[in-house]
């Protein structure tokens, strides 16, 4: 397994987080019912919407597993969030077709342990100054491959939960 590198705008990219103010706040009935709507859609048994802190990955909403976070050293997403975003939609998306051939993650606690992750698909969410925060993740126990219009779905999924996390004012108390 591949330990994810860390961003080199990593203090920006905390501090954007941070500034969202989304952190282990209460589930969001918007954000459920797309998650929700799009492990169905999409038929995956797991499916989440993750946020890349500074030590581990927390789910801001689950489909599928009884946890809410797991440790960044293991996490797919955060694989995910050092990816360059372009002006291209498409590359929003980090696809692990089989990773049981991925170097990355071929060792991984999450692929040879429950919960069996073979296929996963993150669109990556940005900060309203761009800077990637986590994902909306699709997550399968067999290999698989997205299709063109898949994509296109998952595109307009991520892009409009990404409107929900940078638009809404959340709080804690």
């Amino acid at each position: 397994m591949l330990i994810p590198p860390i961003p080199s705008n990593e203090s920006f990219r905390l501090q954007a987080l941070q500034a969202l103010n989304i952190l282990d706040s209460p589930p969001d009935e918007r954000i459920e019912l797309l998650i929700n709507s799009a492990a169905h859609a999409f038929n995956v048994p797991i499916c989440l919407v993750t946020l890349v802190d500074k030590n581990r990955q927390w789910f801001k909403s689950v489909v599928g597993l009884d946890i809410q976070e797991t440790p960044r050293y293991m996490s797919f997403c955060a694989h995910a969030i050092c990816e360059n975003i372009t002006s291209d939609l498409n590359s929003h998306i980090f696809e692990i077709r089989d990773t049981s051939v991925d170097v990355r993650f071929i060792d991984n606690p999450l692929v040879i342990h429950k919960p069996w992750i073979r296929f996963y698909a993150g669109y990556i969410l940005q900060s309203i100054t761009h800077l990637n925060l986590g994902t909306v993740c699709l997550i399968d126990t067999k290999p698989r491959t997205l299709t063109d219009f898949e994509k296109q779905v998952l595109i307009q999924l991520g892009g409009t939960i990404e409107s929900l996390i940078n638009g809404y004012p959340y709080s804690t108390e």
